[in-house]
């Protein structure tokens, strides 16, 4: 039978062309394409890429799903589970304030949807300026982060309007998405209580709710996942070409969430594959022909790695050489179980959920061995999610050998989302094996007291947000942003992509150090309101001694005059600067008074007088 699936598979020319078109993506990715140019074509052509993929996967969906969706009457919906994911969206989103939780990851991908919705190119902005009214990207670069979760927001920004709050806008949407869509795993798995025990328990996850108003992609990376897995099981189901379109290509989106996304990319594979050898013949119609080449951004992009020895921000860890090494999974399971099992006070976790879903992982376990001996007379469903929990596994795997992987990091611990994801397919893929009914309605209770009294206490608490700093200064500094009257001013701040994506003109401390004539320049000719520089001080503990953090230092020429500053954290002092004058020695050079010119004679040395001034003032921009 083999041999004859192995035939049919090569007298099959849209097959052989799939083959040509996925060694093509390999050689322009990994050979062809120079570093130099592959920066370059991720940066003007990455939105294209995204855009035509993303296109081709509604056009999957809408073919797919078009007549069930028209067949739907509202008499016909499951009012109680709608009603339940809503309640449960609310309570997610109704405790935590809005905001930026991981800065870097989460300005960064504001940045890149910023120059997306302005131009459609890939750039993070480093430095912009306000020039007369119409706000410039100065200076910017491609940022290692992958390009769907920013392609999303960019649509946003299209339809809307840029506001940097629309990232958490679109989180607050994907947040029901993901509910509904968990409501339905469950219902497919277990039954309706199952997915109602699904959305309670994941409901109950503080750091879920952290992540729904935040700015980050962990929210689409969960929906992609479980999406591509729904679909997974729909394309076993029905066989036909457009729901494999609608599978791959759901896949090919997941990948560019997060760099670890591409993992699941096996299971898809494995399920096409299957597929075909159950059917005894290969469906490929033309759009999953091209895939292969509308990734070839991806991993130009993830050349980053290669070209900047900063990019595994190895620097922020001492005592790390890899990013991926065995010997870090002792370490980080310790790491794991404290985060899982951590006290409300310490971790965003939910208890009941750790303790079911690692009851529930070794029966799970068995029950993939036991189902991927016999997938055949399994239901679809099962099928996707056997071979999804392979996806699942190797996550975990990855993120226990990664160098930064402590699940209870402030910064680390929303990487341990897939794996809450798989705990509770992995409940809901045991349930079944539980024939009496009192047993799901024992575990949804159970879900339910520890949603109202373990989840919302320490929702409505938050305490486990406040030890990173960088989140509540980040909060500050947009407060001060909204308390300036006039936004023509310029700040000096390391992480200036932040003021940037407000449409402030910002620039890096280290750049004004080096550019400290130009900043002169501005000040003297009065260009911006006034010039601000932002700086973290540390208290000793023992002297009360302050000192600025390293790289926040313009140095002895800067005259300073504090403006405002905070406490938001008991050795740390959050300030904002003016900058009153620019010194070069004893020598001012922002109050050092220009050589008089002729006054000009008519309209025409005016205008030659203007010009002069404007390229002084372009080329001077900080």
């Amino acid at each position: 039978m083999l041999s004859e699936v192995i035939r049919r598979f090569a007298s099959d020319r849209r097959f052989w062309l799939l083959v040509l078109t996925a060694l093509l993506a390999v050689v322009l990715a990994f050979f062809a394409i120079p570093d130099a140019q592959a920066l370059a074509l991720v940066s003007y052509a990455g939105f294209w890429f995204v855009l035509v993929a993303f296109a081709i996967w509604i056009w999957s969906l809408w073919r797919s799903f078009g007549s069930e969706l028209r067949a739907i009457r509202p008499a016909n919906l499951d009012w109680a589970s709608v009603a339940l994911v809503l309640i449960g969206g609310v309570v997610l989103l109704a405790h935590e304030s809005f905001g930026f939780k991981i800065v870097m990851d989460e300005l960064m991908l504001l940045g890149t949807s910023m120059s997306m919705h302005l131009d459609k190119t890939v750039l993070t902005p480093l430095r912009g300026n306000d020039i007369h009214g119409a706000f410039t990207i100065v200076e910017g670069m491609v940022d290692k982060r992958p390009l769907f979760f920013p392609f999303l927001v960019s649509l946003v920004h299209d339809v809307s309007g840029y506001r940097p709050e629309n990232p958490m806008i679109l989180n607050a949407a994907l947040t029901f998405l993901f509910l509904g869509l968990v409501c339905v795993a469950g219902k497919l798995l277990a039954g309706r209580v199952a997915g109602w025990i699904a959305v309670v328990l994941l409901t109950g996850l503080p750091l879920l709710g952290h992540n729904s108003t935040g700015a980050g992609f962990e929210l689409l990376n969960l929906v992609m996942i479980l999406g591509t897995l729904l679909l997974g099981a729909r394309y076993v189901a029905k066989r036909d070409a457009v729901s494999l379109i609608a599978f791959c290509y759901s896949g090919l989106l997941m990948a560019q969430v997060r760099y670890e996304s591409c993992i699941f990319l096996g299971p898809v594979a494995l399920i096409v594959i299957w597929i075909w050898i159950q059917e005894g013949k290969t469906t490929i119609p033309w759009p999953l022909i091209i895939a292969p080449l509308l990734m070839l951004h991806y991993p130009l992009q993830h050349r980053i790695f290669d070209l900047r020895s900063s990019a595994w921000e190895m620097f922020s860890k001492p005592g790390y050489s890899k990013p991926f090494a065995a010997d870090y999974v002792p370490e980080n399971l310790v790491h794991a179980i404290k985060f899982f099992f951590a006290p409300i006070t310490d971790q965003p976790n939910s208890l009941v959920l750790s303790v079911l879903g690692w009851l529930a992982v070794p029966f799970f376990l068995l029950l993939v061995v036991k189902r991927i001996r016999a997938l055949k007379t399994e239901a679809p469903i099962s099928v996707a999610v056997t071979l999804f929990a392979l996806g699942f596994a190797a996550q975990f795997v990855l993120m226990m050998c990664y160098f930064w992987g402590k699940f209870d990091d402030p910064v680390i611990r929303r990487l341990s989302l897939p794996t809450h994801l798989g705990m509770v397919l992995a409940i809901l893929a045991v349930l079944p094996q539980f024939a009496k009914p009192a047993v799901m309605r024992s575990v949804f209770g159970l879900a339910l007291v520890g949603l109202l009294a373990r989840s919302v206490p320490s929702m409505a608490a938050h305490a486990y947000s406040q030890e990173y700093l960088p989140g509540r200064e980040t909060a500050w500094r947009r407060d001060f942003i909204k308390s300036q009257p006039r936004p023509d001013y310029l700040m000096i701040d390391n992480d200036a992509t932040l003021w940037v994506v407000h449409g402030v003109s910002a620039t890096p401390t280290v750049v004004a150090v080096k550019r400290q004539v130009e900043i002169a320049f501005h000040l003297r000719n009065r260009t911006f309101s006034d010039v601000y520089v932002f700086q973290r001080l540390t208290v000793d503990a023992d002297t009360g001694r302050q000192s600025i953090r390293e790289g926040d230092d313009l140095g002895p020429d800067f005259v300073l005059e504090p403006v405002v500053e905070q406490r938001l954290q008991l050795l740390t002092i959050s300030r904002i600067s003016r900058v009153k004058e620019v010194r070069q020695g004893e020598h001012s050079l922002s109050h050092e008074p220009e050589q008089l010119a002729q006054v000009p004679r008519d309209r025409a040395e005016i205008d030659q007088a203007r010009h002069r001034f404007m390229q002084s003032y372009m080329k001077q921009l900080p």
